[in-house]
């Protein structure tokens, strides 16, 4: 079966065309039978569709439908059933084959997708109580389930208890949003951000053990200072790779993990990320960095991003994930390595501001010499349906992404080259 990144690729090669049944006598039918015939088969045709589809928001007005398959499928890197899904209407992703599609040779590369901040409560929850908890995953599946690691910071804790923070922003989600969170693809998840503890230390450690128990890797925090700075370790294609997380947005100290305290692993002082950075090195052929820093809706990253970026690759870090903004920033390519400053928000609450409907799919496929080859899928986000964008808008996102990149560009089809 052909799968929806193929059909992606061939956006460009080829037009539509509408073809029409000619009204003539075919064979020995008369041409008043070849009309019933017609009839009878628009009639089955019309019959077999599928009931309307509910509106998808999108920045494009003109959409094709996609059609799940209406039985369960299952997620290639996992035995776990996947709910099938309700039709919807999404605009068509940028024309180029995904990092996930291109061949490589047996054992020669690791295929990684990062998303940014995921938020399943608040008014995404209510949505996820009326259209289940598969919901956000209906248009990106393929994104996130095809390749070998899919990680995402997740910016809430998943817990019913716990006691309320007192900060501008709280946020709690049921644990019952896990396994379609699991089933969608995600594999890890970052919790070094400044809303895994809005419910306090029982939130935090509510939320690490429910992600243990259903099976989602997790990085940035822990019951005490050993295990927040812990990397997870993976194996696959004969690599192994260890993915961090580290928050320099930290809403007050009791929050920092410790010695015989939970917390997350902060990155205020640089010494203890790079140390941990330097110690992976020595047993990992590939080390990840997803951080947690920044300034809310700037599309340029503040001095403090830049300066502990190149500290963590100077370390031996040899890929740079970020998010906090809630928007887009550039990408920079420092020493050879990518960094990505932050890929706003991918599942959130939407407000009026357009760059934060904005986000990429960042998809890296990496060698065991340590190098990875970037592309990225633009992608729309309102109301909890994360959708890829159309051709024309993808080009213009990407046109922004190089203009406010640093060394780097992204071309059309959505690779990121230096400049």
């Amino acid at each position: 079966m052909e799968s929806r990144s193929d059909r992606y690729r061939k956006q460009k090669q080829e037009r539509p065309v509408r073809t029409k049944t000619p009204l003539k006598v075919i064979g020995g039918l008369t041409l008043a039978a070849a009309v019933c015939f017609a009839i009878g088969i628009g009639a089955s045709y019309l019959s077999t569709r599928s009931a309307p589809a509910e509106e998808a928001h999108s920045a494009s007005t003109t959409q094709p439908t996609i059609t799940p398959q209406q039985t369960a499928q299952v997620n290639p890197k996992s035995s776990t059933p996947v709910s099938p899904q309700p039709t919807q209407k999404a605009v068509i992703a940028a024309p180029s084959p995904s990092v996930s599609d291109k061949p490589a040779e047996s054992g020669s590369q690791v295929k990684l997708s990062f998303v940014g901040d995921v938020l399943l409560a608040s008014k995404v929850e209510d949505i996820l109580k009326q259209k289940g908890y598969e919901y956000p995953y209906t248009n990106v599946s393929d994104f996130l389930s095809k390749p070998d690691y899919t990680i995402a910071n997740l910016e809430t804790p998943l817990t019913t208890r716990g006691t309320i923070q007192k900060k501008d922003y709280v946020y709690r989600s049921s644990p019952q949003a896990l396994p379609a969170l699991k089933a969608s693809g995600i594999d890890i998840v970052n919790l070094a951000n400044n809303h895994v503890m809005d419910y306090g230390t029982e939130g935090l450690l509510d939320t690490m053990a429910a992600l243990d128990q259903e099976g989602v890797k997790r990085v940035g925090a822990g019951k005490d200072l050993e295990e927040a700075y812990q990397p997870v370790i993976v194996e696959k294609q004969g690599m192994k790779i260890a993915f961090f997380g580290f928050s320099h947005v930290v809403p007050e100290a009791s929050w920092k993990a410790a010695l015989g305290h939970p917390g997350v692993a902060d990155t205020y002082n640089y010494k203890p990320p790079v140390e941990a950075i330097q110690k992976a090195k020595e047993k990992a052929d590939l080390v990840v960095v997803v951080a947690h820093w920044g300034i809310e809706r700037e599309d340029q990253p503040d001095k403090n991003q830049k300066d502990l970026a190149h500290r963590y690759i100077d370390a031996g870090a040899d890929l740079v994930v970020g998010g906090h903004p809630h928007v887009l920033q550039g990408f920079e390519s420092y020493k050879g390595k990518w960094i990505a400053y932050s890929l706003g928000n991918f599942i959130f609450t939407t407000n009026d501001f357009p760059k934060t409907w904005e986000t990429v799919i960042l998809e890296a496929a990496c060698t065991k010499d340590k190098k990875c080859d970037v592309h990225l899928v633009p992608i729309l986000t309102k109301g909890a349906l994360p959708t890829p964008m159309n051709t024309e808008d993808g080009t213009k996102l990407f046109q922004r992404l190089s203009q406010i990149s640093i060394g780097a560009r992204v071309d059309e089809q959505g690779n990121l080259t230096k400049k």
